[in-house]
């Protein structure tokens, strides 16, 4: 069976410039720390949920915007990634260098501005977007998003942080970041939401101590600590706007992507809204619960970032397609595999929410539902951007994105869930018939070909 594993290895998943230990190497702490963040969050989850329905419900609505928010920085993290593997890969280890500290500087300085501004218009954000919610739900979400924009620039430096590492293939420090920062979340929320019961107060005390703390290692590590990449902010200087094109050239398109597409998250959950807290409280839970099953296939685009990038820097345009298409069955065979285990599990888990048996059922339709989708579709619709991405074909997978986020989940959503009276399952529906008509796009212009034409360095 192992020397079948490692033929395997050997065919599939290894080139000239990656051995399939190497591969294995590298995507092993990516596949810890996807599952540190996700299980972490469907803990936080289910201890808000001793609160009560109006909290897990401001909770998840305030949610659905730090992700549209964070994904802005998480984008040009990403920008810094793809430059930082194409310099590697090109062994030109001074713009590796001046891209890492372009990218930690300039997405902190972002998500400081992102910040105050939610900060001053933060109610009537919540107001327009969520006002149909109970008076309950809207003073928790509040709250809760004051506390989450204070714990933005540490974020955004974990983030920039943890991408310059992977753009190393650095996964393993990435790793301890990333488990350092989740880790002390979940530690303090049992002590300020089980022990003292503080309810959103303490999860939102817990995440800035925990997010500062993260902060701080990041930046010691990579100046005082890291052998892999020698970042000093005196590499800044002169200041470079080359460099930070470069990085922006991907990061700002794959930022306005998320941006619009997490934007289209919003729309449906103003849908959601409509339907009743009930139903958004379903929602959340499916949500958390469908996460566990991203974890490896979400791992595998994170670390084909890493692969492409550094092999079209080498000018091995070859073994992108034969990487591209080994990790889209690899998500695929571990997808079922986690699906599987998660509906045998399912009455157990949700157990840990505490939530009426209307709700429970209703999620129970929606994995079954979503699972399937994510078996087929999900690896074509998220895994091939992110090997374009890495080719510096940026603006394609966004402008792609933008149009079927808008014109399929969205309408279609609309007309499924609330129009046809479908409710909850008429949105999740539209979603995943997005990611087929997405992934089918993609697959089109990778196989064609045109980003070989599309390298940064």
């Amino acid at each position: 069976m192992f020397p079948r594993i490692k033929q395997y290895g050997k065919n599939f998943i290894s080139s000239d410039l990656f051995s399939s230990k190497e591969v294995v190497q590298l995507t092993i702490p990516i596949v810890i720390d996807q599952g540190f963040v996700i299980g972490m969050a469907l803990l936080n989850t289910a201890m808000i949920s001793s609160a009560g329905i109006a909290a897990v419900s401001a909770v998840n609505m305030v949610e659905s915007l730090n992700i549209f928010f964070i994904s802005v920085f998480i984008a040009l993290s990403t920008g810094g990634t793809v430059v930082v593997a194409q310099a590697r890969g090109k062994r030109d280890e001074l713009l590796a260098e001046r891209s890492a500290v372009a990218t930690v500087v300039a997405v902190f300085g972002i998500a400081i501005v992102l910040a105050i501004i939610v900060l001053i218009f933060h109610r009537a954000l919540l107001e327009g977007l969520f006002g149909g919610s109970s008076e309950a739900v809207m003073k928790n979400a509040s709250v809760y998003l004051i506390g989450s924009m204070l714990s933005y620039p540490a974020l955004a430096i974990v983030e920039s942080a943890c991408g310059v590492l992977r753009g190393v293939a650095d996964t393993r420090t990435s790793l301890f970041l990333s488990a350092l920062t989740n880790l002390s979340y979940v530690a303090l929320n049992l002590l300020f939401i089980q022990v003292f019961h503080l309810g959103i107060v303490g999860m939102i005390i817990a995440l800035n101590i925990a997010r500062l703390l993260g902060g701080c290692v990041s930046i010691w590590y990579l100046t005082k600590r890291t052998q892999s990449i020698h970042f000093s902010f005196s590499r800044l200087l002169p200041f470079n706007f080359d460099i930070m094109k470069k990085v922006m050239s991907i990061g700002f398109p794959f930022a306005a992507e998320q941006l619009f597409f997490n934007g289209g998250k919003i729309l449906t959950q103003i849908f959601i809204v409509q339907l009743g807290t009930l139903a958004l409280t379903a929602n959340a839970i499916g949500n958390s619960l469908t996460m566990l099953l991203e974890i490896i296939p979400a791992s595998l685009g994170l670390a084909l970032v890493t692969i492409v990038g550094q092999s079209i820097g080498a000018g091995d345009t070859k073994s992108v397609r034969k990487f591209w298409l080994s990790f889209l069955a690899l998500s695929s065979i571990t997808t079922l595999l986690t699906s599987v285990i998660l509906i045998t599990v399912y009455p157990w888990l949700i157990d840990l929410f505490h939530v009426p048996a209307s709700v429970e059922k209703q999620v129970f339709v929606l994995l079954l539902m979503v699972s399937v989708a994510r078996i087929i579709a999900w690896p074509l619709s998220f895994i091939t951007p992110s090997a374009l991405r890495a080719a510096g074909d940026a603006t394609f997978t966004s402008v792609v994105s933008l149009i079927t986020m808008w014109s399929i989940r969205i309408v279609l959503g609309y007309i499924l869930g609330i129009t046809l009276g479908y409710g909850l399952l008429g949105v999740w529906a539209a979603m995943c018939f997005e990611w087929f008509v997405r992934g089918i796009i993609f697959a089109v212009r990778l196989y064609r070909g045109k980003w070989m034409r599309k390298r940064l360095v």
